[in-house]
């Protein structure tokens, strides 16, 4: 069943400094899938007060937001849920009758994750990054009890200031060490990217590790995840955090919750655009 927009078509969309289409194949596949009058859209904006304006005086239902709006999106907003609290970054709005609230589904994601897996919150870490991303997964971390972290950025200011915020070490680079868990937040190993064949952490570092998890979420099989597995290790993959937190967006805008096969399916469809 195609997508028909009509007059009382939902309409949700992203905003980004650079869109891309997982989104909006996913949320418009899982519309079809359950017979939804919604309709999603990628967007960019240089005006993100008028975009934010133009949600609430058109009635848009929800918007997905990334870099670079995450954070300044905080002072555009009527209410702040915990989620986004937690972390001063935002990356979904749902719009009530012109009311706003924000959310960071990203981090949900990784808290329902570590969970799943079953992490133990006693594990050490690395964890490379200190953009928006790192700091969901930071914090993410910090509040599903991991107390033993280090956090490598070549930023100083924001390695420090994202370390300090979630009691953790901040170094410059890896050096030596060997965590019993590596986390990779950054854009090394996305396909298409200048660094797309590139292990995130030193060989010697991931052969030590027991857990490996990388946020890169195309392809879901990093050189870092490649490595990984090749060696039996446990891991946590960028699709299941990017598909876990695209369904929370998906039931804040429709309410509705669909099926593992059907979110496995849209999952799918997505990862083909």
């Amino acid at each position: 069943m195609s997508i028909i927009p009509s007059r009382d078509t939902v309409l949700c969309i992203s905003l980004a400094g650079r869109p891309g289409t997982f989104g909006v194949r996913f949320h418009n596949h899982l519309y079809r899938q359950l017979g939804l009058d919604y309709y999603y859209k990628a967007m960019t904006t240089q005006d993100l007060p008028g975009a934010i304006g133009g949600i609430r005086a058109l009635g848009i239902r929800g918007c997905g937001v990334s870099m670079p709006y995450k954070e300044a999106c905080l002072a555009l907003v009527d209410e702040i849920d915990p989620s986004a609290a937690a972390i001063e970054s935002v990356n979904t709005l749902v719009n009530d009758a012109g009311r706003l609230k924000a959310y960071n589904t990203d981090y949900l994601a990784v808290r329902q994750l570590l969970q799943q897996h079953q992490v133990d919150p006693h594990t050490a870490f690395v964890l490379r990054g200190s953009g928006g991303m790192a700091k969901a997964v930071a914090c993410a971390l910090r509040d599903a009890g991991f107390r033993d972290g280090t956090l490598v950025a070549r930023n100083e200011q924001a390695g420090r200031h994202l370390a300090d915020m979630c009691g953790y070490r901040w170094l410059p680079a890896i050096d030596d060490i060997s965590p019993p868990m590596l986390v990779n937040v950054t854009p090394i190993g996305m396909a298409g990217g200048p660094e797309a064949q590139q292990l995130a952490f030193p060989e010697t570092a991931i052969d030590a590790a027991e857990w490996v998890f990388d946020v890169v979420a195309m392809p879901a099989s990093t050189p870092l995840i490649q490595r990984a597995e090749s060696q039996g290790k446990a891991v946590i993959t960028g699709l299941e955090v990017i598909a876990l937190q695209a369904l929370e967006q998906f039931v804040l805008y429709t309410g509705v919750r669909p099926t593992q096969a059907q979110v496995d399916a849209a999952v799918a469809y997505a990862r083909e655009g």
